[in-house]
């Protein structure tokens, strides 16, 4: 190894550059063994690495790294140790088993429960701050909780119910300080937009509710596994130009939907496509009876919620007014409606909410029958959704406050928190990017705040649900239009068409998707559109021919570089694609054969020399991965270049390629000695080579 750092520190630019001097003059019959240094390699650097892990190895470890977070320093520190005396460590080997056994068990524990990690260091301090913070977001969680609950077409206590559990769970297992849990808009809809296809909400309500819970009961085992094998690369299929166009056109069909309870509708559709909703809407409007106090009543409080929204985004002092405006208008609008008997005037009320802590529903659960399969797909759906949007708030306010999110913690415990709130009468739950917003407004500190508001809400659940009788339904429809217009964001959308085209192909198609088709619609389209781009991309990879930078050892693509020169006789191609397989295999083929046909066509014509390309030098850097269609094209590129009289050389295989080309022998056919660590080491190989050759001939 010395003798190799010694040659790689002793061959540098100046030797390079006379070297292409050299051969730049070798035509001109200049004895190249009087100038030339052929540079030894070691070969055996990059042939002789072990065997990379397999798939059931990256399974299990992914599991193991989730479950038991690895620790380096004790690692070296107990191999130092283990490495002092052989006869110390053989006589307390039962010892360091036991010891094994209870370090594992220790890092088990706070790496699936963070709360064991910051929870010995809570103070005082930090208590009084999410007191607060858990107060303010009870306020605001209550009455969106029931008007989630109705946009799910579930009676409203599963709403409340939907408050409890699944942030207590969270609490212990969740890694985010910030992020408020509990039912949301956009999850609230994919149910109602997805369910009522299995089972009709009007006609056995009770079926359809035993419906949600087994949907939820299949995103919590989806989101569990997603995190323990490290499977969170599904949910980026949902790029984040898919994510803007879907949460817009989302608010806006939330919003379409609200007009049932704005208006004070009885018949209203099913669908939530525009079209439909507005011409139910204007056929109930025409043809059926309608009381205006509903529209007066929720428009009044409708305006006063965005008043106190713009109120409290211009003074960050007043952040608890739009926090709390939403509670005002539940109380308000209750003892108006109350005191004035407006609902024997045509006033929809909420009528009868159910107290207490929420029922065990684990019978509920239908996980047999003619609907399971079904089920599963809507609660794929509603998991990778609900992952989506949890993960990008918690990530946006962690990097606000400087700490790392970890994705797959995060997946594990938005899992757990939805099969424990299937079993305990809630629905699909996630972070709310409002409540959130709230949360980190208020100065909350820690997830303790998530426990503060799931306790408020027991209460309410135990005490107040009798109170809540004469709230309107208009209410509750004025306080979700409130929280809308923070999912339109019409900025992102422009800055994703300026950047990438495709991209906002991805986005306006997800967005015309919901808006006119359904939800689900909407997010195939956005998916078909993200998989076709990564699609084009593997098909067609860039395959760029590198030159070296004057006067630096440092190979670069010539089309980004002009200014950067070709080595003589040798085509050095640069693969830009992460996997060489079936899908770009042939092209990538055809495209170097065609630069080698260009050179020689180009060299007989312009030189009237034939067989300018001498040596091809693929540069597989950015190659992560190769399967048998990749091999079977390298292989015949190798072929087609011996007939031209060209060798083929590899540089900087990664781990995965290098064995596999070592399995399929390929490294045997162009030979052992054709394979480099860099660019430059096969640029400077072949050189040497190539003047060695025509120094013998010349003998």
């Amino acid at each position: 190894m010395s003798t190799t750092e010694t040659s790689t520190s002793t061959f540098g630019v100046v030797e390079l550059q006379q070297l292409d001097t050299i051969i730049d003059h070798h035509d001109d019959a200049v004895n190249p063994t009087d100038h030339i240094i052929i540079r030894p390699y070691d070969h055996h650097l990059i042939l002789n690495t072990p065997d990379p892990p397999t798939l059931c190895q990256d399974l299990l470890s992914s599991i193991k790294d989730t479950l038991f977070p690895r620790k380096h320093n004790n690692f070296t520190s107990n191999k130092h140790s283990s490495s002092s005396s052989s006869t110390s460590s053989s006589s307390s080997s039962p010892k360091r088993f036991s010891l094994s056994i209870f370090s594992r068990l220790a890092s088990f524990f706070p790496a699936l429960f963070p709360i064991l990690r910051w929870g010995r260091h809570y103070k005082l301090s930090k208590f009084k701050s999410d007191l607060m913070s858990g107060l303010t977001l009870a306020s605001l969680s209550i009455p969106q909780s029931i008007g989630y609950a109705n946009l799910a077409k579930l009676d409203p206590q599963y709403g409340l119910y939907t408050s409890v559990v699944p942030p207590l769970i969270y609490a212990l297992m969740g890694s985010s300080r910030e992020l408020a849990i509990g039912p949301v808009a956009v999850v609230s809809l994919l149910l109602s937009s997805l369910v009522p296809e299995i089972q009709d909400p009007a006609t056995d309500p009770v079926a359809y509710t035993k419906l949600i819970f087994t949907v939820t009961f299949f995103a919590g085992i989806f989101q569990a596994a997603f995190g323990f094998f490290r499977l969170g690369f599904l949910v980026d299929f949902l790029s984040h130009a898919a994510i803007v166009g879907f949460m817009a056109g989302a608010a806006i069909v939330i919003g379409l939907q609200q007009l049932k309870g704005l208006l004070g509708i009885t018949h209203f559709t099913t669908k939530t496509d525009v079209v439909s909703v507005l011409t139910s809407v204007f056929r109930s409007i025409f043809h059926e009876p309608w009381y205006p106090l509903n529209f007066v009543l929720g428009c009044s409080f409708l305006i006063f919620l965005l008043i106190a929204r713009h109120i409290g985004r211009k003074n960050k002092k007043l952040f608890w007014l739009p926090a709390i405006a939403p509670l005002i208008s539940v109380v308000l609008s209750t003892v108006i409606v109350y005191l004035t008997k407006a609902d024997q005037h045509g006033v929809k009320i909420v009528k009868h909410i159910e107290g207490g802590l929420n029922p065990i529903s684990a019978r509920q659960l239908q996980l047999t029958g003619p609907h399971v399969g079904q089920a599963a797909k809507a609660g794929l759906i509603c998991a990778i959704i609900a992952l989506t949007e949890a993960i990008a708030v918690g990530r946006s306010f962690a990097s606000i406050k400087g700490y790392h999110l970890d994705g797959n913690t995060e997946m594990v415990a938005m899992g757990f928190m939805n099969v424990a709130g299937s079993l305990t009468s809630c629905y699909v739950a996630t972070g709310s990017f409002s409540r959130t917003a709230v949360n980190f407004s208020a100065g909350c500190q820690t997830v303790v705040s998530n426990i503060v508001m799931a306790l408020t809400v027991v209460l309410s659940l135990e005490l107040l649900t009798k109170l809540l009788y004469f709230t309107p339904m208009a209410i509750l429809a004025s306080i979700i239009l409130s929280a809308l217009p923070g999912l339109i964001d019409i900025n992102e959308a422009c800055h994703i068409y300026k950047v990438d085209k495709l991209d906002f192909l991805a986005c306006i198609g997800a967005f015309f998707g919901v808006l006119f088709a359904s939800v689900e619609i909407g997010l195939l389209v956005a998916v078909t559109i993200s998989f076709g781009k990564i699609l084009l991309h593997s098909i067609r990879p860039g395959v760029e021919l590198l030159g070296r930078l004057p006067r630096t050892d440092i190979f670069c693509e010539m089309s980004q570089y002009p200014m950067a020169t070709r080595s003589p006789g040798i085509l050095t191609v640069r693969i830009n694609s992460g996997l060489l397989c079936f899908a770009n295999a042939n092209f990538i083929r055809e495209r170097v054969m065609r630069w080698v046909e260009q050179e020689e066509d180009y060299g007989t014509e312009g030189t009237h020399v034939k067989g300018r390309v001498q040596v091809v030098v693929l540069d597989m850097s950015n190659v992560m991965n190769v399967d048998t269609s990749g091999i079977s094209a390298l292989e015949e590129l190798h072929k087609k270049l011996l007939l031209h009289g060209i060798g083929l050389a590899v540089a900087n295989p990664r781990w995965q390629v290098i064995h596999k080309l070592k399995l399929a022998k390929f490294v045997d056919k162009i030979g052992r000695e054709r394979v480099f660590l860099t660019v430059g080491e096969a640029v400077e190989g072949c050189l040497g080579s190539k003047v060695a050759a025509a120094a013998l001939s010349n003998c």
